[in-house]
């Protein structure tokens, strides 16, 4: 027996030693909620659980911006959807002003409400913003190098031979399945439009030699070609939306001032197949819609002033211009409708990827806990486990310190 060492109390003393360590980290575990709460718990699984971390952060600071996107969109749909009232407005006024039954003088306080409506329009284009941005003013457009001139395109014409061209005889002309205008020697072809909120027209007497080409030598302000298809393509002289050609019509009255019908409505039918633009830097909105660079959606919003819809100064005091205003404003609205439908699908896109945002942000969010955090249950069981065991090795220490003792009994013998 051996009294300087005791290695029973040893051995005893490092088992406790042991288990002591480890019922502090599971307590650590317990108190946290946390498996692991320092590298050395599990190097690896701490590199994996803090990437996976910056990546939810980044997904949820992502849905953050979808939403605000949203908000920006709905802002300027919002006005948007004043502005198209406004513009029902003026077409109301527009029809109200061509009947004539009104006096000039009505027509002038007809006028007054329009021109009021119109800097109504410029006003929600002005100070429509969403965080100090401007939304309406054409700042948040796509960039345009150079400018470009607006283009109307009417349906397809005929004349005997199959499709129109600008040699086609104007008593000749039909309409796309072959029905006559009844244009003939004798009427009176008015060619109206806007540029820039003045109203002009011009007037031509059809004879047996007149042709399409001398209809469209009366816009002074645009040049008329006919393509291919027999439809005939006007276009604005001078690019920009202070030289865009609006309203564009060909109207045909009989030699007792009746209108011909048929050939009034084919002549006019145009539409505005390429907006006037003025050349501007890209202003486009970049919203960053993931947790990684790159990841964005970008969103333009066209400018919605009336400059740029084409009623800047429209006039109603006549019933030519009247008229004439209300094809303006038809298209005005196209205008508004096509940008507010665009915002739409802006949102609809946004509401999809925020749910996806959601969703993986949610299944990160699960990959990650199983990675660091604790199961608790597992971590009580073996809580419970190294309590025992620490009383056990408590008692097993004391017993051991017991040990030397028995040298006594040598001694006093």
């Amino acid at each position: 027996m051996r009294i300087n060492h005791n290695i029973a109390a040893l051995n005893a003393y490092s088992q406790l030693t042991q288990n002591q360590n480890a019922t502090q980290k599971v307590l650590e575990k317990l108190s946290s909620g946390l498996r692991i709460n320092r590298a050395a718990d599990d190097a690896a699984g701490l590199a994996i659980s803090e990437k996976m971390r910056g990546q939810i952060s980044g997904l949820d600071q992502a849905n953050r911006n979808a939403q605000d996107g949203i908000s920006l969109i709905q802002t300027a749909e919002g006005a948007l959807n004043e502005t198209q009232a406004i513009l029902q407005r003026m077409r109301e006024l527009a029809v109200q002003s061509s009947n004539d039954t009104n006096t000039d003088q009505d027509r002038q306080n007809i006028q007054l409400e329009m021109t009021q409506l119109e800097n109504g329009i410029d006003q929600i284009g002005n100070t429509t913003q969403f965080n100090t941005k401007s939304l309406l003013d054409g700042s948040m457009g796509k960039k345009v190098n150079v400018a470009v001139a607006n283009i109307n395109t009417s349906n397809v014409i005929k004349d005997a031979g199959g499709a129109a061209t600008l040699g086609s005889l104007a008593i000749n002309l039909q309409d796309a399945n072959g029905n006559s205008l009844g244009i003939a020697v004798g009427d009176t072809v008015t060619v109206s439009w806007v540029i820039n909120g003045t109203t002009k027209s011009a007037n031509l007497l059809v004879t047996g030699a007149t042709k399409v080409s001398d209809i469209g030598a009366l816009a002074a302000d645009g040049a008329l070609t006919v393509n291919g298809n027999g439809q005939m393509v006007e276009t604005a002289t001078i690019p920009g939306l202070a030289g865009a050609v609006n309203g564009f019509t060909i109207s045909v009255k009989d030699s007792t001032g009746n209108t011909r019908e048929a050939a009034t409505n084919v002549l006019s039918s145009f539409a505005e197949t390429t907006a006037a633009e003025d050349v501007r830097a890209d202003g486009s909105a970049s919203l960053q819609v993931g947790a990684n660079g790159n990841e964005n959606l970008i969103i333009d919003i066209n400018d919605m002033r009336a400059l740029a819809l084409g009623v800047n100064g429209l006039k109603v005091t006549t019933q030519n211009e009247a008229n004439t205003a209300i094809k303006v404003i038809d298209t005005a609205i196209q205008k508004v409708s096509a940008e507010r439908a665009k915002l739409g699908a802006f949102q609809n896109r946004l509401d999809h990827t925020i749910n996806n945002i959601t969703t993986s942000s949610q299944n990160l969010s699960g990959a990650e806990s199983r990675i660091r955090d604790a199961d608790m249950a597992q971590e009580m069981t073996e809580f419970t486990k190294l309590n025992i065991i620490n009383q056990s090795a408590t008692a097993m220490l004391a017993q051991a310190n017991q040990l030397p003792q028995g040298v006594l009994q040598l001694l006093k013998g």
